[in-house]
């Protein structure tokens, strides 16, 4: 099925802006796309990426032709369409300022229970210069707790495309590869104990880091 047409299979307003930001991505970022054989077309799974830019969200997510969750700090939910199109994307929102947000994972568990993908950054901030960051166990912990598969994805050059220290860049070319499904069994190991969440997580940014940037077809 061609990505174009995957979009009937979402809600409508997902939909529409998942087919907006990939249209926006082919116009201004197109890069290379492999592996998206690796990205399961049913059932429930994890999506973690590294993280570089406020683009990498749109477009990671643009290339999952899947509905998908992601996290947003609940300081954006505010009165007018900015809470209304959070809502209505599916977007979770999760208390930076506190400790353990339970509400925000009561979501994510709704959100995996009802067969939906969720996208996660387990650098849990973005990188000044693209260099992968130590993992932090917060991916780690929602994996264990809800042990879904994870899709380990990675971005390059989103931070030259927009980066902290800059404005955004049209044209510069944005790829993304997205590697084999990783199990619970693989990523898990509840012997580790006050480590198993970060054991995951590492575990999980190791598979990212192995990831190559795809080489631009030469045609």
């Amino acid at each position: 099925m061609s990505r174009r047409y995957d979009q009937i299979l979402m809600g409508r307003l997902y939909g529409l802006f998942h087919y907006i930001a990939l249209t926006i991505y082919d116009i201004c970022f197109r890069g290379e796309i492999a592996g998206l054989e690796n990205i399961p077309r049913q059932g429930a799974f994890i999506v973690a990426c590294n993280h570089a830019s406020h683009l990498d969200p749109p477009i990671v997510g643009s290339q999952v032709p899947r509905q998908m969750a992601f996290f947003a700090r609940k300081t954006l939910w505010k009165p007018g369409i900015a809470s209304w199109w959070l809502d209505g994307v599916g977007t979770i929102p999760v208390d930076r300022d506190g400790g353990s947000d339970v509400a925000a994972i009561r979501r994510v568990l709704q959100t995996l229970q009802s067969g939906k993908a969720l996208i996660l950054f387990p650098e849990g901030t973005r990188s000044l210069d693209g260099n992968l960051q130590p993992a932090k166990a917060g991916v780690g912990l929602i994996a264990c707790k809800t042990q879904a598969p994870v899709l380990p994805a990675r971005i390059f050059n989103s931070h030259h495309a927009f980066g902290k220290s800059g404005g955004i860049k049209p044209g510069v070319r944005v790829s993304v590869a997205f590697g084999p499904l990783i199990s619970p069994a693989d990523y898990d190991d509840p012997s580790a104990g006050r480590e198993r969440y970060q054991k995951a997580s590492e575990h999980i940014m190791s598979a990212i880091a192995r990831l190559q940037e795809p080489r631009y077809a030469v045609i």
